[in-house]
């Protein structure tokens, strides 16, 4: 079955909604971005999620932070996870108390065998440590959730070497079509279920409901 994140809320009503529809992980996130939240309001957020009794998991999204203060609020907010969105190196990943998940940002022009050389660098310097890898475009300047999508076909040939989570534009009228191209362990979705800017419930459903339909289905 296919992992679902949804990264970039802000709200407990959003974050129960995404729960409620199955969602596996709720991101929240502490990097510089639009969404970026306090850590009052992370509590907040993972202690409702946590107290609706669902499996969701929580994921705390950082980019280039001190180690020493991503493992204090992975601590401070309940994060079952941590997603590190930055440049960071694999030395540092090893300094990350939590369950990882590392954004590798994919280069425009960047090869499917460059991307795969770097996770399988990865994959040997985190051996001891449970993690996971997901993939996204990289823009200048951002750190995710900027709704530009990933080219599908390296991200295919990626998949098919190792398990990611695939993210970047995508949308629930458009997610179904990635599943069959990509074929991914994952799914993270931000922008692609927030209307104005602002997560939307009928959107986050719509794009759970179409990623649990292809797993039964395969449309």
């Amino acid at each position: 079955m296919t992992r679902i994140k949804i990264c970039g809320i802000k709200e407990e009503r959003h974050a129960l909604a995404a729960a409620r529809a199955g969602a596996d992980f709720i991101g929240l996130v502490f990097a510089p971005s639009p969404r970026r939240i306090s850590l009052e309001q992370a509590q907040k957020i993972a202690m409702a999620v946590k107290q609706s009794g669902h499996p969701t998991e929580i994921v705390g999204v950082f980019a280039n932070s001190l180690a020493a203060t991503v493992n204090l609020i992975a601590e401070n907010c309940y994060l079952d996870r941590v997603q590190l969105s930055g440049d960071e190196s694999w030395e540092y990943c090893r300094e990350i108390a939590r369950p990882l998940i590392k954004a590798v940002r994919v280069k425009r022009g960047q090869s499917a065998s460059e991307v795969c050389a770097y996770l399988a660098e990865g994959t040997s310097a985190l051996s001891r440590q449970k993690h996971d890898f997901l993939l996204d475009p990289k823009i200048r300047g951002k750190y995710g959730g900027t709704g530009t999508r990933l080219d599908w076909n390296l991200a295919r040939q990626v998949a098919s070497e190792f398990p990611v989570i695939l993210a970047g534009g995508l949308t629930p009228e458009n997610v179904s079509t990635a599943l069959k191209k990509v074929s991914p362990w994952g799914i993270d979705v931000s922008s692609g279920v927030e209307v104005g800017g602002v997560k939307h419930v009928a959107r986050i459903r719509a794009f759970i409901k179409a990623v649990r339909r292809f797993d039964e289905h395969g449309r």
